[in-house]
């Protein structure tokens, strides 16, 4: 079995005085499918942001490939990156939104990576790289936050409800490049959805949440040895 990419080991999460997750051990490989489902209020944007490595617990350890980490800038945020159900968007060009990460890593000429991302969205680069944040529609806009996740490479992908608000068309293709990017480049994908339909197609386990517990977890596509 592959060694874990990100791992929690007795993970308490608290606001105020009010514990709202609470996780005695959970594993994230390399290349691997996590679906999480449950209620509105679960506990689930609070694990996908312990994962992204967003937010420190309050008791517990966080690994990334076996080395403790914390929720501060440092390398593991290079490699693990969370797209959220409300596009944000830098005030600029879609090119200078997609292309920002790759800026701030040093990548001196980021075009080529940048138009592939946007073609892998279902966005033309010709058309929409010159475009600004604002002449953008809800889908168009998600899928540019998704291209500048992409862009990166990340080891791990995480979605907290990412096509929720999408209409049919826009919701196929961030499906269809998440998947293709863990089909490409080995992308963990951790995947926060009410779409159980979605989830049990794709997912290799459906965790389920309730109460910030991990009440359940079922296993559709066996780990390989």
């Amino acid at each position: 079995m592959t060694k874990p990419l990100i791992s929690l080991f007795n993970v308490r999460q608290r606001y105020a005085d009010r514990t709202v997750l609470s996780v005695d051990r959970l594993d994230i490989r390399p290349g691997s499918i996590v679906g999480l489902a449950g209620p509105n209020g679960s506990g689930k944007s609070t694990l996908l942001r312990l994962l992204a490595f967003l937010e420190s617990p309050a008791s517990g350890t966080m690994t990334f490939e076996g080395s403790p980490a914390a929720a501060s800038p440092g390398p593991v945020h290079r490699q693990v990156t969370l797209l959220v159900q409300e596009p944000y968007l830098l005030r600029r060009s879609v090119f200078g939104n997609v292309a920002y990460g790759l800026k701030v890593r040093g990548r001196e000429d980021p075009t080529k990576r940048v138009f592939s991302a946007l073609e892998s969205v279902g966005l033309n680069p010709e058309r929409f790289a010159r475009r600004q944040w604002f002449e953008l529609s809800g889908g168009e806009a998600q899928r540019v936050a998704l291209a500048a996740r992409l862009v990166l490479r990340p080891r791990a992908l995480l979605m907290d409800e990412p096509t929720a608000s999408l209409d049919a068309s826009s919701a196929a293709l961030v499906r269809k490049a998440a998947l293709a990017a863990r089909d490409t480049f080995g992308t963990a994908l951790v995947i926060a959805s009410h779409d159980m339909a979605w989830l049990h197609a794709v997912s290799d386990h459906v965790l389920r949440i309730e109460n910030g517990r991990i009440i359940d977890t079922e296993t559709l596509k066996p780990n390989e040895e």
